[in-house]
């Protein structure tokens, strides 16, 4: 009987691990993302409305600075992960993060001619 719950309990933990990425990890990076973008544009409307106040004008400099940053981060990320997808040569089709499944097609490396005449 302790093997069955033991595959019970396998299962379960993957379903788990693949509700959290789907219903956590997802929607917040896409909320990181959002907020980043608010707080830039909150710094944008602070430094245009207060011209003639430098102390409000330096706290929009700095949200602007601050989005900027983060926006930055965000896209370095994503861009890290396209880069090793196409290295790889992964598609964007063999990849199911809802269902948490990966194809990949089998890899043959090939000798470059001449290297071994």
């Amino acid at each position: 009987m302790s093997l069955i719950n033991v595959a019970y309990a396998g299962e379960s933990l993957d379903q788990f691990i693949k509700n959290v990425d789907k219903l956590i990890i997802n929607p917040l990076i896409i909320l990181i993302f959002a907020l980043a973008i608010a707080i830039f544009l909150w710094g944008v409307f602070q430094f245009i409305a207060n011209t003639e106040k430098e102390d409000e004008r330096s706290k929009g400099k700095k949200h602007m600075l601050f989005g900027i940053i983060g926006i930055t981060i965000m896209m370095a990320v994503w861009t890290l992960l396209n880069i090793l997808l196409n290295t790889l040569n992964i598609s964007p089709n063999e990849i199911n993060p809802q269902e948490g499944t990966v194809h990949l097609n089998d890899y043959t490396p090939s000798t470059p001619t001449g290297l071994l005449q």
